[in-house]
């Protein structure tokens, strides 16, 4: 078998790593959304 696989095998690996990428890009927003946040609210005096 040849370091690429099947086109098949190709495919469902491309699905996955796509997958984690758009969970990986949804956790950094959720950090950047809450820095934000904490730095407004500290900034107000809150």
């Amino acid at each position: 078998m040849d370091a690429k696989g099947t086109p098949r095998e190709t495919n469902e690996r491309e699905r996955r790593m796509r997958a984690r990428n758009r969970a990986l890009l949804a956790l950094l927003l959720a950090l950047v959304a809450l820095f934000y946040v904490i730095t407004i609210v500290r900034i107000s005096g809150g």
